[in-house]
């Protein structure tokens, strides 16, 4: 429908290699860590990569929040017919020939993503521990490479080339914690400000605690988004960062105030709120919000059928991105954002099966 733009989705953020293991309450306790949560490595943690390999079984699956949905995206893109909206492609720095770069870029060479890699000598590539119980998620993150992304290298060629091909462009909240990150998210910004109307920056919040010490960067970038996404709980931390006296279960009025913040856009920014399993909130600047139930749908899942919500809330966006690419309404894309949360929490981490999704 749309001529004007082009219709691929280009994501940028920290690429990491997750390490996933289901693990008992008490490694949680030993490491100081809680479910639903995502954090940075401090040196405590710094061993718990090796000895969680060594003491749990652990599965290595390509990571990262931004990959994860665009993962997810191409994905649902192989869906009947949705291959014209063209292909995705996701730039993030990782180890030069290391073990796990090496099967970062095959991992994503196998989903059909155009892997746009700046490889770094002596760094190792990121990692990022998900240590699962009970079907719930504690993420401790090691960016290593992932952190040292130079922002020189989104004007190379390729990257540029990308730029230019892509009407959507997807970027974590976790970047804007190193200057590389926040670099290239200000280019990223600029790109999509040229372009006017015909194309899109998609934001997550990503966790807490980028609503928490990262607000400055997050609100800069805000102005360039029209499209944020974030949980429920990023959005009560958000609210609590800014000040508005909203707390966890007010999703739809942070969601409206979220939409309302500061824009230089010529389009009015659209809020998206995930609560789990409960209804996922949309307000679109100037119009009322509305809310999309989860359950209704068949893949609406008993809390058995729920292996992790690793990746859960990445293959949502993953999910709605794959349409709005495509020009869909709003709701078609939450509902391609419910279908594919759904898989993913029926799976290991954030992984798909083989089969072309049908929804």
């Amino acid at each position: 429908a749309q001529e004007m733009a082009p219709t691929a989705i280009l994501g940028f953020g920290n690429p990491l290699l997750d390490i996933s293991a289901t693990v008992e309450q008490a490694v949680l306790d030993e490491w100081g860590v809680t479910l639903n949560n995502a954090i940075m490595a401090e040196d405590k943690h710094k061993s718990l990569y090796a000895k969680l390999a060594e003491t749990h079984p652990v599965q290595y699956i390509a990571g990262g929040a931004t990959l994860n949905a665009v993962r997810v995206a191409q994905w649902m893109l192989g869906a009947a017919g949705a291959e014209s909206a063209g292909k995705t492609a996701f730039i993030g720095s990782i180890g030069k020939g290391d073990a796990f770069g090496e099967q970062m870029k095959a991992q994503v060479a196998k989903d059909g993503v155009s892997g746009i890699f700046l490889e770094l000598p002596d760094v190792p590539t990121g990692t990022c521990a998900v240590l699962v119980n009970g079907g719930e998620r504690s993420l401790v993150a090691n960016l290593a490479a992932a952190e040292k992304y130079a922002a020189e290298h989104f004007t190379t060629a390729e990257a540029a080339a990308a730029c230019e091909a892509s009407g959507i462009f997807y970027a974590a909240g976790f970047p804007l914690t190193h200057d590389g990150g926040k670099a290239t998210v200000h280019k990223i910004c600029e790109h999509v400000q040229q372009a006017g109307a015909s194309k899109h920056l998609c934001m997550n919040v990503s966790a807490p605690f980028i609503a928490q010490f990262f607000k400055e960067p997050l609100l800069a970038a805000f102005e360039y988004a029209d499209f944020v996404f974030c949980n429920e709980s990023e959005a009560a931390a958000l609210s609590e960062a800014l000040g508005w006296g909203l707390a966890v279960g007010a999703s739809k009025e942070i969601a409206v105030k979220i939409a309302a913040l500061p824009s230089k856009r010529p389009v009015p920014r659209t809020a998206v709120v995930t609560q789990g399993a409960e209804e996922t909130v949309v307000a679109v600047h100037g119009t009322a919000p509305v809310s999309f139930s989860v359950k209704g749908n068949p893949h609406t899942l008993g809390k058995e059928a729920i292996v992790d919500t690793n990746g859960a809330g990445d293959a949502f966006v993953g999910g709605f991105l794959s349409q709005l690419a495509q020009g869909k309404p709003i709701a078609e894309c939450v509902t391609a954002g419910h279908y594919a949360a759904g898989v993913i929490i029926q799976r290991a981490g954030c992984t798909f099966p083989a089969e072309t999704p049908t929804w």
